[in-house]
């Protein structure tokens, strides 16, 4: 792709970067059919090579976005599918980034939409805020007429009281079980702490089980992925040099054999801190050692060997691929592993490479296009008849479970449950059925299921 910026405009390195990623585009088109905007419209505004061309545009024009650029870059999922299956690797999700930072600093949205986005910035990001914002918003979901219909569609995803395990951790050291094999961080996350605080209790006691000392360091809140997303790239960073320091610290003075993340968007963006902080010299190598350590969950018991203390319980489980862990950090193979290991079925979903419309708050924004992608991956996952729904990711668990009516757990919870730890909430008082039954299989017509390897001809598209 040719490009027209000036000089004073590449003098900026985000525009500077921006020309070389546009400039790498071909436009071969691969990525429109693994596109989930694209596939749902047919609009080539709403595709990647779309939006490539609508990017370039805005920048080389540079100051206020027109109301068209604007509503598709905005429906574009940060899914990342596009970038398996590019043909030359278009750096979409650095160019993405700064078209959102872009319109964050140049475009006026309507008073709703800034209240709505700024509420979302301003809470979601702190586990009490919104543990306490869920309970007085549980007023406006108890008279929903008396919402704005645009934001209605937020007020109907709150959780009732009973679906809800807050856990917010305490910065604190849980010691390993039996001799010490790693000594670990566990980004605790922020809204997962209040949607699911048995997702950290399960991962610990998990690590705890396989020889890990398992840090919580003070200091460290939310990873800056939520709102880089939203182009709040001022709010991330802060949020992401808090992280940086406070994981230095005790890099300093207990040492770290890694960082180990359980929501797989949070990972997706600490993986990146080398890249968020380049051109930051103070920060440019602290970011670096930091992202060299962090690791799912999932890639941390793989390495050390999973150690199943129970009998198997071969359910039938569903594995959804959370798009920031299998295109964000090509991490498909180690889960399935591991629940195939602990003695469960599974089963992989007909168009995995496709995304479920959580992508962090996706979902609260684009609420219509969301509720179609979540439908279609329910219909999928129910298609595979599973007993389970397991993933990798808080935001897939909260937006498949509205669809899908079916037990949908985090993959650390079932192999805690297969090494000895609880049965997981969600499937406390469900009725199983016997996972004595032998499998059947489960691969659809025409389409072409991989064992979960992370390339790009693996994710089931052709």
């Amino acid at each position: 792709m040719r490009t027209n910026f000036s000089k004073a405009q590449l003098a900026n390195p985000e525009i500077a970067e921006a020309k070389r990623i546009l400039e790498t585009c071909v436009h071969y088109g691969f990525c429109t059919n693994t596109c989930p905007t694209y596939v749902l419209t047919r609009d080539e505004n709403d595709s990647p090579r779309g939006r490539i061309d609508l990017i370039r545009s805005m920048l080389e024009k540079g100051g206020p976005p027109d109301p068209k650029t604007v509503h598709h870059l905005d429906r574009c999922l940060s899914c990342l599918s596009c970038m398996t299956t590019c043909a030359v690797k278009v750096d979409y999700v650095h160019l993405i980034d700064h078209a959102r930072a872009h319109i964050e600093h140049h475009h006026r949205r309507p008073w709703l939409e800034r209240l709505l986005r700024g509420m979302l910035a301003k809470v979601l990001p702190h586990p009490k805020r919104f543990e306490w914002a869920l309970r007085a918003s549980r007023v406006a979901k108890a008279a929903p007429s008396l919402v704005p219909p645009r934001l209605r569609p937020a007020v109907a995803m709150i959780p009732e009281p009973a679906c809800l395990d807050t856990d917010i951790l305490a910065p604190g050291v849980h010691p390993a079980e039996g001799q010490r094999r790693k000594r670990v961080a566990l980004l605790a996350g922020c809204a997962q702490q209040v949607l699911n605080g048995n997702i950290n209790r399960a991962t610990i006691r998990l690590l705890q089980r396989h020889g890990c000392e398992v840090v919580v360091s003070p200091g460290v809140g939310c990873c800056g992925s939520l709102t880089l997303h939203m182009g709040r790239e001022a709010d991330a960073k802060a949020s992401a040099r808090a992280a940086i320091m406070a994981w230095s610290r005790e890099m300093e003075t207990g040492g770290l054999d890694a960082i180990v993340i359980n929501a797989s968007g949070c990972g997706t963006s600490v993986k990146d801190y080398g890249h968020l902080f380049a051109q930051d010299p103070d920060l440019a190598e602290p970011a670096r050692r930091i992202a060299a350590l962090a690791r799912d969950v999932s890639q941390i018991i793989v390495e050390l060997g999973l150690n199943r203390s129970v009998e198997p319980r071969a359910y039938r489980v569903a594995y959804h691929d959370p798009c920031s862990m299998q295109h964000g950090q090509k991490v498909t193979r180690q889960p399935r592993e591991l629940l195939r290991a602990a003695g469960f079925q599974v089963m992989d979903v007909p168009e995995k490479h496709f995304c479920c419309g959580s992508a962090g708050t996706y979902n609260l924004l684009q609420p219509e296009m969301a509720a179609m992608l979540g439908q279609r991956k329910a219909d999928h996952i129910v298609s595979t008849d599973p007993d389970i729904a397991a993933t990798g990711n808080i935001g897939c668990m909260m937006q498949i479970g509205q669809y899908l009516g079916r037990p949908v757990v985090h993959t650390v919870e079932l192999l805690d449950w297969a090494t000895g730890g609880p049965r997981p909430p969600a499937l406390v008082g469900v009725a199983l059925r016997d996972p004595t039954r032998p499998a059947e299989a489960a691969e659809p017509d025409g389409l072409a299921v991989s064992d979960g390897g992370g390339a790009a001809n693996d994710v089931g598209i052709w």
